[in-house]
């Protein structure tokens, strides 16, 4: 008999599984809070529906017949199986397991993003977790495509399908190498660096349209000398004295430290920007990205510049992540 055609359904075999165990209809019917005829009724619709008797009379009592031996057995495996799946669920919905399928534009993702999900692993070490590191124009097409579920970039997006929250300052700041003419010189006037030569990010990056803006506002023109890919390419060419350049702070540290790089002091600058979360306006997140997008709110209130905390170290400290993570669900429009 195809498994079409059979009629029994989960509520039947529980009630099977419960005589099987107490060999009784009637302390069957008392765990299962039913009528003793009413158990009888649905063992006798489930004989019928697998077309073979699963009980047998010995004397007062009962026992299971060959078929009701083997269907036992199979109601076990159903059973544990949807147990399995219950739990399965629910280590999905707490965020424990699944995918975190998360893009950045190339300054994130090179310096924001990696050092939060390094906190996130020690929180959800079965979370398998893809980052997607490209430009601005592709990570929004990710976000729109649903390729991605959580975004983060810098320049705030126009889409009115996104939602956007800021959660952490990114200050643009006027990079030089360090025997630089202005290298010593306070309060530098804007007007005396549009008479340097400039290395730009691509058009697109929100870096360069950022500094684009400031100059345009103050009547000034930017000399560009090249365009280059990626701030460690900008980096490494103003080192070598072929230019000056805006980059967020957040990547020059190690420069700035071992002297290979020095910040000018400009006047207007650092331009203050913020990082921001981006994901789908009316799309639910999947409990992996919604923990994620959780752990960088922890450090919103103040929009911090330090590095991130771990604010998951415990139990009780991810229930009450996963407590507050409806919030996460939804943000709001930068103004």
């Amino acid at each position: 008999m195809p498994f079409s055609e059979y009629t029994f359904n989960l509520h039947q075999l529980q009630i099977f599984r419960t005589v099987a165990h107490r060999m009784s209809f009637s302390r069957a019917a008392e765990d299962m809070i039913l009528s003793q005829p009413a158990v009888s009724l649905h063992i006798k619709n489930l004989e019928k529906a697998v077309g073979l008797p699963l009980f047998e009379k010995s004397g007062r009592q009962i026992r299971l017949t060959e078929a009701g031996e083997q269907l036992l057995y199979h109601a076990h495996h159903i059973f544990a199986t949807l147990q399995e799946a219950s739990e399965s669920m629910a280590e999905l919905r707490g965020g424990d397991q699944g995918h975190l399928r998360i893009a950045a534009d190339t300054t994130a993702g090179v310096y924001v993003v990696p050092e939060y999900l390094g906190l996130f692993r020690r929180s959800f070490p079965d979370v398998d977790i893809n980052l997607d590191v490209t430009n601005r124009t592709s990570v929004l097409k990710g976000l729109l495509s649903r390729d991605v579920d959580l975004a983060v970039i810098g320049q705030f997006p126009q889409e009115k399908e996104l939602v956007a929250i800021p959660f952490l300052v990114n200050e643009l700041v006027v990079i030089a190498w360090p025997h630089h003419p202005l290298a010593n010189q306070r309060r530098i006037p804007l007007a005396s660096l549009s008479r340097e030569i400039f290395l730009m990010r691509e058009e697109g990056s929100g870096t360069r349209a950022t500094q684009e803006k400031f100059f345009n506002e103050a009547g000034l023109k930017i000399q560009i000398g090249m365009e280059l890919a990626s701030n460690s390419a900008i980096k490494e060419a103003v080192a070598n004295a072929l230019g000056i350049a805006v980059v967020p702070k957040r990547s020059i540290g190690l420069e700035l430290q071992s002297g290979q790089l020095i910040l000018l002091d400009v006047q207007g600058f650092p331009r203050i920007r913020h990082w921001h979360i981006i994901q789908m306006r009316r799309r639910f997140l999947p409990p992996p990205a919604a923990n994620f997008k959780m752990l960088l709110l922890q450090n919103h209130p103040e929009l911090q510049q330090e590095k991130p905390q771990l604010l998951l170290s415990s139990h009780n400290d991810k229930k009450s992540l996963i407590k507050g993570r409806k919030a996460a669900t939804e943000g709001s429009r930068e103004k």
